[in-house]
């Protein structure tokens, strides 16, 4: 007669019922990590959209400034351009600021008006736009408001 053994199996100490307590105290301790993540994106790409805004802004501004030397002078107007480009944008700020240069060396930007020229003088007229942002969220460390900036140079028609 062969005897045939007989397994009992009988559950685990830790069976089911422990592995999902396992799971969701893993969970537990991951959401609050993954939400900073998720809003530390929503951050930067707040932050990199108000920067692409601000030099947008720049570049209306210094469009309108580059129609007439008339334009390049009216500092309201630029302003409005650049509001008008980036309506989004609050506390943005303005600075224009005309330069010259020769016609054969315009790389060349000097104050006007430009001297000693062997061929004829041309306008540039830069613009500087820069704006304050504030985050969603105030983070230890981290400065309460940061700035934008942008930059753009263009020749004056005459």
């Amino acid at each position: 007669m062969k005897h045939r053994w007989k397994l009992s199996v009988h559950p685990a100490p830790f069976g089911k019922s422990a592995q999902r307590g396992q799971s969701l105290a893993e969970i537990a301790m991951l959401t609050p990590f993954l939400l900073l993540l998720l809003v530390g994106a929503i951050e930067i790409g707040r932050f990199a959209s108000y920067s692409i805004e601000v030099s947008d802004a720049a570049r209306a501004a210094v469009q309108f400034g580059a129609q007439s030397l008339a334009d390049s002078k009216d500092s309201s107007g630029l302003l409005l351009a650049a509001q008008r480009d980036a309506p989004g944008v609050h506390r943005l700020t303005l600075s224009s600021r005309d330069y010259c240069a020769c016609s054969e060396s315009p790389a060349t930007l000097v104050m006007c008006p430009a001297k000693n020229c062997a061929g004829d003088p041309v306008v540039f007229i830069r613009v500087d736009t820069t704006a304050t942002i504030s985050p969603l969220f105030r983070y230890p460390g981290l400065p309460s408001t940061f700035s934008a900036h942008g930059h753009a140079v263009m020749r004056v028609a005459q």
